[in-house]
C-alpha cells in the first residue's frame, strides 16, 4: 500500500507560446484531451493528464515552452514565507481565485513552482 504524500503535486501547466501548436501535439501523442473553460471574460485550456492530476495550457511569451508543477499546501501564507526565508523569490505574490490560492516561486537550483491551496 502506497503512503500518503505530504504536498502532492495536483496540477500541472504547461506554460508555451503557442497554445494551438502545444495543444495539437499532446492530442495527438498521447490523446490527451483539451477543454477550453470559460468563467466570466477568462478562459483556461484544462488538459486530461491522469488520475489525480489535473493540467492546463497558458499562452504567453516565454522563451522556451515550460511545465510548471502545482503542489498542494495547508497554508500557503505559510509556506510562501518559509520558502522566502530559504531563498526562494516569490514570481507572483499569493492571490485568490474561483477554487482556491496560489502562488508562483523560483528557488535557486530549484527552477519555478506554483504553491496552491484549495479553497475547502
Amino acid at each position: 500500500m502506497r503512503a500518503e504524500i505530504a504536498n502532492p503535486i495536483v496540477h500541472l501547466e504547461l506554460q508555451t507560446g503557442s497554445l494551438p501548436q502545444a495543444c495539437a501535439f499532446y492530442t495527438r501523442l498521447f490523446g490527451w484531451r483539451a477543454e477550453t473553460i470559460r468563467r466570466g471574460a477568462a478562459t483556461y485550456v484544462a488538459l486530461e493528464l491522469s488520475e489525480g492530476i489535473d493540467g492546463g495550457v497558458v499562452e504567453h511569451e516565454t522563451h522556451r515552452p515550460l511545465w510548471l508543477p502545482y503542489i498542494e499546501v495547508a497554508d500557503l501564507g505559510q509556506t510562501v514565507a518559509t520558502a522566502r526565508r530559504l531563498g526562494a523569490a516569490v514570481t507572483l505574490e499569493p492571490r485568490e481565485g474561483p477554487a482556491g490560492w496560489r502562488s508562483v516561486l523560483t528557488a535557486p537550483a530549484c527552477g519555478e513552482m506554483a504553491l496552491w491551496q484549495p479553497k475547502t
